[in-house]
């Protein structure tokens, strides 16, 4: 192998190793599919439509999405969770009621992330926790939301 071919196989190799994580912006319907699979329509009294609009809302259904608060908190994931009550980041000691690694909540898999969610609709007020979707969505009519889903 002469010089050439070994320094395009390192570069190569760096290349696999140094990949960045692709934000997963969920399909609307796609993530309707998948929260109804996980329990999440009528959770604590919510239909499936209040857990999209607020996705969508929170963080435009991307399960990478961070927001740095001003109390130096930071709200993760597809359903922004915040860091100081909810999950733990690494280099703090947070209460982490879910029991999670913050970064948990920024994978395309959804588990830990619905799961936390349900534990905050459970522990608090519904989801009154989510500002957002009090502001701009409680008590209105939110069927649009599953509408052409193939969803009950």
């Amino acid at each position: 192998m002469g010089p050439r071919m070994k320094a395009a196989s390192i570069l190569a190799l760096i290349g696999c190793l140094a990949t960045v994580t692709e934000p997963k912006i969920y399909p609307r319907c796609k993530l309707a599919k998948k929260l109804l699979r996980a329990g999440m329509d009528n959770f604590q009294g919510f239909s499936l439509e209040n857990w999209i609009c607020m996705a969508y809302y929170e963080s435009h259904y991307n399960t990478t999405a961070q927001n740095v608060l001003k109390d130096g908190s930071i709200d993760y994931g597809i359903f922004q969770i915040n860091s100081y009550t909810w999950c733990r980041r690494e280099e703090l000691e947070e209460i982490n009621f879910c029991h999670v690694a913050c970064s948990d909540l920024l994978t395309d898999d959804l588990t830990d992330a619905i799961i936390c969610a349900k534990k905050i609709a459970h522990e608090t007020e519904g989801m009154n926790y989510w500002q957002g979707w009090k502001k701009h969505y409680e008590g209105r009519d939110l069927s649009k939301w599953k509408r052409g889903c193939e969803v009950p």
